[in-house]
């Protein structure tokens, strides 16, 4: 008898079977479809600080959209790029926050650990170090070889000059009482600082970090702006509501520029001073006033160029092409975003709580 066996082999297409039962392999899962690529990284970014809910604002500037915010610390307010547009600087304090005239004695105590300026990578928003540089910071400037931090240390009536590699204060500068805007001359030689307290404008040298000079200026100034050769700076004036002209070479006040009204709103209450690139116009936020003001710089006489952009416009930008402004508007938690061709508000981008300052950096 022809022995059987249990098992017999089949050959079947390509694939072998098993008489016993047991199935071909199976073929291996599809691989899987690659991740989709990250959207471009915009052209032009706007960074916004917001003093009462501590963070900072990113806006895409190629779709005028936020992007989204990101924690920073306690009042952030003053904010710069480095030269290489790496990282931002932003000016953060534990003082309470009180406007003018308030009593000190009725304000809770500081929190000085919470001073400092806090360095932001730009890419990923994400705090890398925070320097230590004197009380109460409020707004700053940086050196263009991004070597040395200029900061306003408002209650201790001083300047404080920081060495940005090592993130140490090398240098100090007395000078009157609060001083708030920061602004180096286009040559890097000379850095203005504002006493809002004195009505007047400190010039310090950079090279010896020595005040040459005090202006008399007018009630409140704010902040500073220069021509693009350094020849004239134009200084915010809160409680006069108007512009300083000042010799920014002899460091000598000239004439004020008064910025007017309808007759029927409250007085301009000029904060954040901005010189287009071309040195042809100057803007100028006005707070409570609600305005921008289109200021000619060789002007003496009172102007009226003005538009309406928001509530209490204080932080000021411009797009690298020069086509756009940016202003931070207070009390509505949002950016006005201007055309200065047509001269109109053509939207409005809500960002943090109580946004202050504005940087913008783009190609």
């Amino acid at each position: 008898m022809t022995k059987r066996y249990g098992c017999i082999a089949l050959a079947v297409g390509l694939a072998t079977l098993s008489a016993c039962g047991s199935e071909a392999p199976k073929p291996a899962p599809p691989a899987a479809a690659p991740a989709p690529a990250p959207p471009p990284e915009p052209r032009v970014k706007i960074y916004v600080t917001n003093e009462m809910s501590g963070d900072l604002s990113v806006i895409d500037g190629d779709t005028q959209t936020a992007i989204g915010n990101f924690p920073l610390g306690k009042r952030p307010r003053g904010i710069k790029v480095s030269p290489d547009g790496k990282s931002l600087f932003v000016a953060l304090s534990g003082s309470p926050n009180a406007g003018p005239g308030v009593d000190p004695k009725t304000l809770p105590p500081p929190d000085r650990n919470a001073d400092g300026i806090g360095e932001i990578d730009a890419a990923t928003y994400k705090v890398k170090r925070i320097i230590h540089a004197g009380a109460d910071p409020e707004q700053l400037a940086v050196s263009a070889d991004g070597t040395r931090l200029y900061v306003a240390n408002e209650d201790a009536a001083q300047v404080s000059v920081v060495d940005i590699p090592s993130g140490t204060v090398i240098a100090t500068a007395k000078m009157g009482d609060e001083p708030e805007g920061v602004t180096i001359r286009p040559d890097g030689k000379v850095v203005y600082v504002t006493s809002e307290d004195e009505g007047a404008v400190y010039a310090i040298d950079t090279g010896t970090n020595k005040v040459l000079k005090k202006v008399m200026v007018g009630h409140r100034p704010r902040s500073i702006g220069f021509l693009p050769d350094g020849s004239r700076a134009f200084v915010s004036l809160e409680n006069d509501g108007a512009i300083a002209v000042v010799d920014s070479k002899a460091h000598r006040f000239l004439h004020l520029i008064q910025l007017t009204g309808t007759g029927k709103t409250p007085k301009a209450r000029p904060m954040g001073v901005l010189v287009h690139p071309d040195g042809s116009t100057v803007y100028v936020t006005t707070g409570s006033f609600g305005k921008l003001f289109f200021v000619a710089p060789n002007t003496a006489k009172a102007t009226d160029v003005s538009m309406e952009v928001g509530q209490r416009p204080w932080g000021i930008g411009l797009s690298p092409d020069g086509k756009t402004i940016y202003t931070a508007n207070g009390p509505s938690n949002d950016v006005s975003v201007v055309d200065l061709a047509t001269k109109t508000v053509v939207k409005k981008i809500p960002v943090g709580n109580r946004p202050w300052g504005i940087a913008v950096v783009g190609r």
